[in-house]
């Protein structure tokens, strides 16, 4: 059995008179128990591995990074194509020192493991370097799914944000990735772009002892994907437009420079790679021009999931104009509840940035916010850890005090996991 696919759009059809922009949720759900992973010559795999001088400390960081590496490498299915890569201020590839990427086997997984051990602290970081030679690495597998795992304990010292920049508008949409931050030494912000743009996820180890087991998971889910390069399909009318689309959930992504045009009023958003029993919201705003009130349905988008040429599933934005506001005014629990977790997210990082800079008042009103956010959608993991940088005096209205001696990993950690959202009425 293949995998199949549903979309469903959540919206209040219902536009006051003259208004011009609607929000919709579209929910993609994939099932298929017994969907095929995909073949195993056709996924190709780069593990990069920060060994720059600060790896060096503490030891059991860089001893970490090995085992995690090791673990990963064991994960692999057979026939899968893989590297490894080390990255400082250059990136060295360790396994194979030469040529295409090896295929998976007893033997070629003990001979990277056997370059892994050999690995030493020394140098400077440059990430965008990293994502570069992954992308040559990569590049000969064209029309297979490709993965990256990427991880650092420091920022890109050795590269400006602009070359930064210029690398990850060159390998967007060419391989995904997820990303790590090991210690407190290493950038929120900048991690998180980076796994954005390579439509990943980004955390932080907050204990290397479980790092191995982190690559293992991500390992086995680009394993199990089977079906790679899908992508949101939206067309819009003559005087409509996409305003913005965003993943909603399990995490925030906004995909709105991922367009790339399919036609006359058409564009592409890449959603990644996707496995059997798996659910994810977008956020879609489309401008419409106002149509006269009554009853008559307007078309504001048409939305379908494609891979290639193929269309997987679709679903319709359509709206009408009324002069009733008990209509008009309907607020749907989908596209509230994702705004609301997005206003959290922002908080949340505003917030910490307010903190920072000293700007006590700021940061307790954000933080504040987001604490107030976190009861009302019921995120009570999100709503723990902001109890680790403030004291909560009164969740329902927002009332909190800055904590005093916050250590940098908490702050890290509420920031990184700001962006992990939670399905409404779903768990």
């Amino acid at each position: 059995m293949g995998l199949e696919f549903a979309v469903e759009v959540f919206h209040n059809e219902y536009l006051a008179e003259g208004a011009d922009r609607v929000d919709a949720i579209v929910t993609v759900t994939a099932s298929g128990d017994g969907a095929e992973p995909v073949a195993a010559d056709r996924i190709a795999q780069v593990i990069v591995v920060d060994t720059s001088g600060s790896m060096r400390y503490p030891p059991a960081k860089l001893a970490a990074a090995k085992e995690a590496t090791r673990a990963a490498i064991d994960s692999l299915r057979d026939g899968v194509r893989f590297a490894v890569v080390a990255g400082t201020e250059t990136a060295r590839v360790v396994y194979p020192t030469s040529g295409p990427l090896k295929s998976a086997s007893a033997t070629t997984r003990k001979n990277a493991k056997a370059a892994v051990a050999g690995l030493r602290a020394d140098g400077g970081t440059a990430m965008g370097t990293w994502l570069r030679t992954a992308d040559r690495l990569l590049s000969r597998h064209e029309g297979g799914m490709r993965h990256v795992i990427l991880l650092t304990d420091g920022r890109n010292q050795h590269e400006t944000p602009a070359e930064l920049s210029a690398v990850l508008a060159q390998v967007a949409g060419r391989f995904t990735g997820d990303c790590r931050g090991i210690g407190t030494d290493w950038e929120v912000g900048e991690l998180r772009r980076i796994a954005e743009t390579l439509l990943g996820t980004v955390d932080i180890v907050t204990d290397p002892a479980a790092l191995a087991a982190d690559f293992r998971a991500m390992t086995g889910t680009a394993m199990d994907r089977a079906v790679a390069d899908v992508s949101l399909r939206l067309w819009t009318p003559e005087g409509a437009e996409v305003v913005f689309l965003k993943q909603a959930a399990p995490s925030l992504a906004d995909l709105t420079d991922r367009r790339a045009d399919a036609g006359p009023r058409t564009g592409d958003y890449p959603t990644g790679a996707w496995s059997g029993a798996e659910s994810r919201d977008y956020h879609l705003c489309v401008k419409v021009r106002p149509a006269p009130v009554g009853d008559r349905r307007m078309l504001a988008s048409r939305v379908s999931l494609v891979a290639g040429d193929e269309v997987l599933g679709g679903g319709l934005v359509l709206v009408r104009w009324t002069e009733d506001s008990a209509l008009s005014t309907r607020i749907n629990p989908e596209v509230a509840h994702h705004t609301g977790q997005a206003e959290m997210a922002q908080a949340i990082q505003e917030g910490l940035e307010a903190r920072k800079a000293g700007d006590v008042a700021t940061a307790t009103a954000k933080l504040g916010k987001a604490v107030r956010l976190a009861h009302e959608s019921g995120h009570t993991d999100t709503a723990r850890l902001l109890a680790r940088v403030v004291e909560v005096e009164d969740a329902p209205s927002g009332t909190v005090r800055l904590r005093a001696g916050v250590t940098d990993a908490d702050e890290m950690t509420l920031d990184t996991r700001s962006t992990m959202t939670k399905r409404v009425g779903r768990g």
